[in-house]
This record gives C-alpha cells, structure tokens and sequence, in this order.
C-alpha cells in the first residue's frame, strides 16, 4: 500500500508495504506472526512464518527461478518455489550477477543552473570560489610515521579557547603514505591528502612527515602544492623529534589561528553547498524512508545549482542501468560504466565479488542481496540528471548529481568525498552508526523509528516517521535540508558534538 496511507496502528491493510506495482513482494513495516492475515494490493494473504519488521513476504506465489521483483526491478531469482505469505530472504532468493541493456542519452542535458529564489547559508568564502562550512586548523600527517605527532600537536589545544571563527585544531592520523609503489596506489592517496589540505572547510593547515616516507611533504609544498600559502609543512626528523615537532608546530599554528580569527560568515548562496550522499548500516526500510527523503534534499540542492555527491560503488551495481538514464550525456554514462568495470576488476584480483558488500547487519535488517541494496541506495541520489562521474577524490567540478568511485566502506568513501570537496554530509543508517569527519559536519538520517529511539543521541533526523504514517518523504526531505542549511551556517551534528573524527583512506595496494 501506499506509505501515505500508513497509521502508526498496524492493521491487516497497511502492515505489508507494497512499494511497486509490478513487485512480487512486500515489505514487512512491523513484525508479522505466522497465520497473520494481511491485505495487500487488493489481495488477501497469510503470512505463513514469523516475519521481521523490514523483511520481505512474498505476495504471489513465485515458481523456482522465477524473477524477485522489488522497486519495479528485478533484484534475485527464487532458489527453491515460494507460497504467497512465506519469508523471502538469503534462504531462497539466489543473487543473479544481471547484465543490462543500457538506454544511453542521445543529446546533451544542461547543467543546472542556480535557481533565483534558491536560499542562502552563512559560510566562508574562500579565494578559490569555493565555501566553507567550518573553519578549522588541519594537522594532516603525510604518512604512518607521523599520525601520533599529529594527534599529540591537536590534542594540545583541547580544553583550549579558540577564537570565535576558529572552529578547532583537529589531526588526520592514518596507517599509510610510506611503503607505497609509485602508481596509481600513490597518485590516489596524494590525492586524498591534497584533497583534505586544500579543503574548503579549512583555514590553513600543516602537511607533517617524518622525513624519510615515500609520501614526501615536498609534494604539498611550493607553488604546485594545493592552497599556496595556506599550507606549511614539518617533519621529525627536521625538527628534533615528537616534543620540538608538537612546540614547532604550535608555534605556526598560533599565525594560523590568528588568520582564522579575522576571517567571518558571510551570506552565501546555497549553490555553494557540494553534498556528500552516504549510507552505512544500511537495512530494509533505508531504501523506502531516509534514502528517498535525502534524495528529495538532492534534487532541491540540484535546483538551487549546488552539487550532490553519490558515492559507493559497490552500492550501484545492479542499479547502474538506472544511472545511465540520467546522465547528462553518453561521455558521463561511459564513465560512470568504466568506473564500475574497473571496480569489479579490482574485486576480482581478490576472489571477490560485488555481493559480498552486504553486511551481516545489512541481512539482520532485512537486505538479501548488493542488488537490492543498490535500488535502495541510489535513491539517495534522487531523480535530477548526472551531470558528472569521477574517480576517488577527485574535485567535483560541476553542479547537480554527481556519481565518485568510492568503496562502500563507511570512513574510506566518507574520506574521498570529502577530498573531492564535500563541505557537509548527510549519512543515512538502517542500523545505526557513529562515525563523522575531522573537518566536515555529518548529519545522520535513522531509517526507522526504533533505531532513532535506540541511538538518539548519534541521530539528527528521524526518517522513520515515514513508514509510521507521520510523515511523508517530502515533509522529511525538506527537514533535512532545512537541517543542512543550518549546519552550513555553524549548527553542530550529533556528530559533531560527540566528537567524531573518523579518516581512513583508500589504500589499493601494492605494499612495498
């Protein structure tokens, strides 16, 4: 049935959410008990086995190998018969690698260009024409060797009083930058790491090294180095050791902290938001509540000339043909194509496939397959036009929706879109989650009520009041963005406040 005909009450008419016409299944909103009745589209039915809250119930009978079909699409074959009423799940439902006949666009889909009444937020504007979000000091270590230093130089200024406009001093410690192969394992963690050095959300910051790494602050450094003069760099071995790098380091930051000082909000358009699209926990109800509802946020951010940043490559597959539809022309189409070649190339050298992306709490929540976990995930993305498809951290460059190449790995793509430049996030949760970004406010979107009520104190916004007949997904969808414009302007995520801080990039290997 129709989400906006759900009470909160269950009923026999709306405890099954039928989500598409041509679905063979239904979606399970509250628990359901074997011999219960139901009455879906139309039909009278018995759930024939205790059914989880999320999980599916077929609603015909469906014959071995015969399609399951959920979103309108399909999503798996029937391993074994299915009867009306039974439990479908990872028991019966066979995963399918599907190969589709793409609809390429035949013309050219124009950028989307600001709307004239699109809202403002109060962010800092930055020489590049890019905004900030916040406005904080980066101790980035450029390799293994140097993460505790710059844990040790932020840690410094805990407890201490910044400046009004001065955000924070915050580390980016990681496991990598030496014991890399010069390549394309290389190129992409420089890129990561310029990507965070020369971020808008970012006043000025300090690349810190040992000194011998393969990953060589000189890069950062010059003037071929991001943000010329926004950047300084040190290492150990120069500056005497952990104590006098942490006193060396303070001292340049006490320059930085004055810049940032002297540098105010502004008015600023809302096309200066770029949006990074996240999920992690993800379960049933994520693709029928949080997902549609921050897709209705994109396709406002896509109206107003902002960019809306759809990440996790595993987490399309099996609904790429759908994104090929939207491209802005065939060049992004063939991109986007290759990008998802080259990820099932990658999982290959490794005995892997896109199916393994499905957690075990992704199952508990009632996902079968990476199939069905994609048609729920792209909606995140909402319906406007791909105006772009680009590689792990790239710079987003244009404005609209925009697919990058990430894992599904929570930190390493909340990483790369932030290179890319992201200056906010919103993460959307089935099950819950707890991670956040150093230098980048991330909202959380609960899919269901329970895990809202569960993890309150991690979660900003409720989608779940969807399913239970309290909202629909516009009403939600307009709280989130009214949500993110806020935090644009300074307001602080559960995230934030908690003080999350997660940073893992993606390493591809080789290790020397």
């Amino acid at each position: 049935m129709s989400l906006l005909e759900i009470t909160a009450l269950p009923t026999a008419e709306n405890s099954v959410i039928h989500l598409h016409p041509t679905d063979n299944i239904g979606v399970a909103r509250v628990p359901l008990s074997a011999g219960q009745a139901l009455r879906v589209a139309g039909e009278a039915i018995t759930a024939r086995t205790d059914i989880p809250a999320g999980h599916k119930v077929a609603l015909r009978g469906i014959g071995a190998g015969d399609s399951i079909v959920r979103y309108g699409q399909v999503m798996g074959r029937a391993s074994a018969a299915i009867a009306a009423g039974e439990h479908v799940h990872t028991h019966n439902v066979a995963f399918e690698d599907i190969r589709f006949e793409y609809e390429f666009p035949t013309g050219e889909e124009p950028a989307p260009a600001p709307a004239a009444d699109a809202p403002t937020f109060l962010g800092y504007s930055r020489e590049d024409g890019r905004a900030g979000t916040r406005n904080y000091i980066a101790v980035v270590a450029a390799s293994n060797c140097a993460a505790h230093t710059a844990e040790l130089i932020a840690a410094s200024y805990a407890g201490q009083t910044l400046p009004e406009n001065v955000d924070g001093v915050v580390a980016f410690p990681h496991g990598d930058g030496c014991g890399h192969a010069f390549g394309p394992d290389m190129d992409q963690f420089r890129r990561t790491i310029a990507g965070v050095l020369d971020h808008p959300n970012v006043s000025s910051a300090i690349i810190l090294g040992l000194g011998c790494e393969v990953n060589q602050i000189d890069y950062y450094l010059g003037p071929d180095g991001p943000r010329t003069g926004r950047v300084v760099g040190m290492t150990l071995q120069q500056s005497g050791g952990t104590r006098s790098t942490v006193e060396a380091a303070r001292r340049e930051i006490a320059t930085m902290i004055d810049r940032a000082a002297s540098e105010r909000r502004v008015e600023t358009p809302a096309s200066k938001i770029v949006l990074g699209l996240n999920c992690g926990g993800s379960d049933s109800f994520s693709g029928i509540t949080a997902n549609p509802a921050l897709g209705w946020c994109s396709d406002r951010l896509a109206e107003y000339g902002a960019a809306a940043v759809l990440g996790e490559t595993p987490e399309n597959f099996g609904a790429e043909h759908l994104l090929v539809k939207r491209a802005r022309n065939r060049a992004v189409a063939e991109r986007l194509l290759q990008l998802m070649a080259n990820y099932r190339a990658y999982l290959r050298q490794f005995g892997s496939t896109f199916d393994d992306n499905p957690s075990p709490g992704n199952k508990a929540g009632g996902l079968t397959n990476i199939l069905e976990k994609s048609l729920g995930a792209v909606a995140k993305a909402g319906a406007s036009t791909m105006t772009d498809a680009i590689d792990y951290a790239e710079r987003v460059r244009t404005p609209g929706f925009v697919f990058m190449n990430t894992p599904g790995y929570d930190p390493v793509s909340l990483a790369g879109l932030a290179a890319g430049g992201a200056n906010l996030i919103v993460f959307t949760t089935g099950r819950g989650s707890a991670i956040g970004f150093p230098t980048i406010p991330v909202i959380k979107v609960a899919s269901n009520s329970a895990t809202y009520r569960r993890m309150k104190e991690n979660i900003d916004v409720n989608a779940g009041r969807i399913a239970d007949g309290q909202a629909t997904v516009a009403d939600v969808g307009r709280e989130i963005l009214e949500l993110a414009l806020r935090a644009a302007s300074g307001e602080r995520t559960r995230a934030e406040l908690l003080g999350h801080h997660e940073f893992v990039p993606w390493r591809i290997g080789p290790v020397m």
